[in-house]
């Protein structure tokens, strides 16, 4: 693989006539603007579906610039991931075996092909601040679209992408200033989506439109997570967290869905983040214990600890990464990609589903929060580890509910619940973490204990440092106010 890079970008609409604002006024204070023209010719690939631009990605074959050669764009939350290969020897126009190995679990295992070919005649303005770093590059493109037997079209259109020197505050300024000079927020997320005018009609509106919209990007991040770990890339709990929120709607909003059909991709997606789950409980407690050892006085780490740590969780977390990497090409895992796929056309509805409006999403919502409310309360008197566990997910999918009827009730109430449950949240997480890192100390201790160049003294105190952890958790807990 030649390169990987990430990629945040905002897209403009303009018609042909738009006159560009002075460059000064996008440019920082002291800072400067090169401008340069190019012709860009940029062959798209998928599936004869377009799988992979229903998933959020696109495949080009790109010449005419410094970017010349093979590029995947994967979404990557506010940001895309590029990885790039060069074009290779002659004029091979067949998607590289490396990169389409990649695409596999994104593309379903269908062969990839030419969709279109876009031109485009593109003036850069490359934005530096007074140091001469590259805060963003504004692209005024002029579209073509070459489509196989069929009519082409054209448009325009800017692009503004933050450069290695620029901040989020860089790309609002810029995008203010071409607002206000006429610009509208790009409505295509892709080039190619508008060059196939794939703005079809959503399968699904209202009340059962918002909760498809919110799957659908549960469903991307989880394609993404596809991609990135066949490319050797961690996005295992990123995947974890499109899991858990998809997983949380059919189970907070399970009277839209086809009960069979929800019971049973509900199961598959328990399934595939357990093991994503044992490679990520490996992750995270190294850490934690390497920060406690790092912190801990040296007259009272005996023996060789961190390496205790290191070389039993390390071996661990790579055993538990071949098995992740083994089931990525395993037939209960391509099913799954299947049925999410299916999910993503069209939901299947209950027979009641097109009763359902918006206000009974929000009172679905609702009883998730004060299901939550009754766990907590019953967890704090009974005290018990397993009851503050189940009170954790309860409270998760509260939050994941809050974000799902944000359009709904309004960005002000959606932010309210949010951190209201978020708080709960992570107060029981870190009583559960610790719970947890407790059980693995317990067994690291036992082992040095019977080694002959170690004892489990540090290990012991590293527990009743955990265990502390959870007492203060749980106190905390019992004087939430919800």
């Amino acid at each position: 693989m030649d390169s990987i890079q990430t990629e945040r970008e905002d897209k403009f609409d303009v018609d042909a006539g738009f006159v560009l604002p002075p460059l000064e006024q996008v440019t920082s204070e002291g800072g400067s603007a090169q401008t340069s023209e190019v012709q860009l010719i940029s062959s798209y690939y998928d599936t004869d579906d377009l799988d992979l631009l229903r998933r959020g990605i696109t495949v080009r074959r790109r010449r005419g610039d410094a970017d010349t050669g093979w590029h995947a764009k994967v979404p990557a939350e506010k940001a895309r991931t590029e990885i790039r290969l060069p074009l290779g020897q002659g004029d091979d126009e067949s998607v590289p075996d490396e990169l389409a190995s990649l695409l596999r679990g994104a593309s379903l295992g269908k062969p990839l092909s030419q969709v279109a070919t876009l031109v485009s005649l593109r003036t850069v303005h490359v934005l530096t601040d007074s140091d001469g770093g590259v805060v963003a590059e504004l692209a005024d493109d002029s579209v073509s679209v070459d489509l196989a037997g069929t009519d082409g079209h054209a448009w325009r259109e800017l692009e503004v992408e933050l450069g290695p020197s620029g901040s989020e505050g860089d790309l609002k300024r810029v995008g203010k200033v071409l607002k206000a000079a006429g610009a509208t927020r790009g409505v295509h997320p892709s080039k190619l989506h508008r060059a196939l005018r794939s703005d079809e009609v959503p399968a699904h509106t209202g009340a059962l439109g918002t909760v498809a919209d919110y799957l659908q990007q549960q469903s991307q991040a989880v394609f993404a997570g596809d991609v990135y770990l066949r490319r050797g890339l961690d996005s295992i709990h990123s995947t974890r967290v499109a899991i858990r929120r998809y997983r949380s709607a059919l189970r907070v909003f399970a009277d839209l869905f086809d009960e069979a059909r929800a019971t049973g991709l509900d199961a598959e997606l328990s399934w595939y983040a357990s093991i994503l789950g044992e490679v990520r409980d490996r992750q995270v407690q190294r850490a934690r214990f390497a920060e406690v050892v790092h912190e801990l006085p040296d007259h009272l780490v005996l023996g060789p600890v961190a390496a205790r740590i290191e070389n039993d969780l390390l071996a661990e977390q790579i055993r538990f990464r071949a098995v992740v990497a083994a089931e990525l090409d395993g037939d209960r895992y391509r099913a799954l990609l299947a049925e999410m796929a299916a999910w993503s056309r069209e939901l299947p509805a209950s027979e009641g589903a097109t009763k359902i409006g918006e206000d009974d999403l929000d009172r679905m919502a609702r009883k998730a929060g004060k299901k939550a409310g009754k766990r907590v309360a019953a967890a704090i008197d009974g005290g018990n580890d397993e009851a503050l566990h189940r009170a954790r997910k309860a409270a998760k999918r509260a939050r994941y509910a809050a974000e799902l009827v944000k359009p709904i009730v309004g960005k002000k109430e959606a932010k309210l619940r949010i951190a209201r449950y978020k708080g709960i949240q992570e107060i029981l997480g870190e009583h559960q973490d610790s719970v947890v890192a407790a059980h693995t100390l317990l067994l690291l201790g036992m082992k040095a204990g019977i080694a002959g160049a170690e004892n489990g003294f540090t290990f012991g105190l590293m527990y009743a440092r955990e265990m502390q952890a959870s007492v203060a958790a749980r106190d905390e807990i019992s004087r939430y106010t919800l």
